[in-house]
């Protein structure tokens, strides 16, 4: 399994969590400027839950674009650690992608992204490649996300959030944007406010304020 490397420029894009890369083709670095004294819960659980899979890089001293070389440096050092693996930035910073053409040019699998639902791996419903002239290939797909029942849509949310376990969403903002990434970026705003009622009305969490908690079962019954 290919590793994929997740550099975060964190004083360029104030992720709230990194629940998306909990699983174990992710290692991830989250690079922290000198004002970035205050993070965001969710963040720091997920981060914990990654244990030495993740890790933290402070900049020590001030300086134009100073973070930027961090990142540089770091990604070529663990480029020509594992020269296989796959390079994210997480960065709105377009400085990055000169470098970024230079390193696939070696071979270097690399990309930037501005949020972590961006990265390549979770791009959904690319086009599948035609099949060699006189074969057919016949590939089952999901119905798209629009077309899904309420239900089935829930049933995607609620295992997911089984899948994290510890590093849920404490947050409400939080848990739409997760829910909204789990179920489908084409799914309207109206349809994840149906998600997320039919996850209360189920008793599977509960909202006080902007809070979040969850009482949501060890796994979900088979569906008929």
């Amino acid at each position: 399994m290919k590793t994929n490397y997740v550099l975060v420029d964190y004083e360029n894009v104030k992720v709230a969590h990194l629940t998306r890369l909990s699983d174990e083709r992710f290692r991830v670095t989250l690079f922290l400027g000198l004002h970035d004294t205050k993070l965001p819960v969710d963040l720091v659980l997920t981060m914990q839950q990654l244990r030495d899979r993740g890790n933290y890089v402070v900049l020590d001293a001030a300086g134009r674009n100073a973070l930027d070389f961090y990142i540089a440096y770091y990604l070529g050092t663990l480029a020509t650690k594992d020269p296989v693996g796959f390079f994210h930035i997480i960065s709105k910073d377009t400085g990055f992608d000169p470098l970024i053409r230079h390193l696939k040019t070696q071979g270097i699998l690399c990309a930037r992204s501005e949020s972590v639902d961006d990265l390549p791996c979770f791009i959904r419903d690319e086009p599948a490649p035609s099949p060699p002239i006189g074969l057919t290939t016949v590939r089952p797909q999901a119905p798209p996300a629009s077309n899904r029942t309420l239900d089935d849509l829930t049933r995607v949310a609620a295992e997911d959030l089984i899948k994290r376990k510890a590093s849920r969403p404490r947050k409400e903002k939080t848990l739409r944007n997760t829910i909204h990434a789990t179920c489908g970026k084409q799914l309207q705003v109206n349809q994840i406010d149906k998600v997320f009622k039919e996850l209360v009305s189920r008793g599977w969490i509960k909202v006080t304020g902007t809070s979040v908690t969850y009482n949501l079962p060890p796994h979900l019954p088979t569906a008929h």
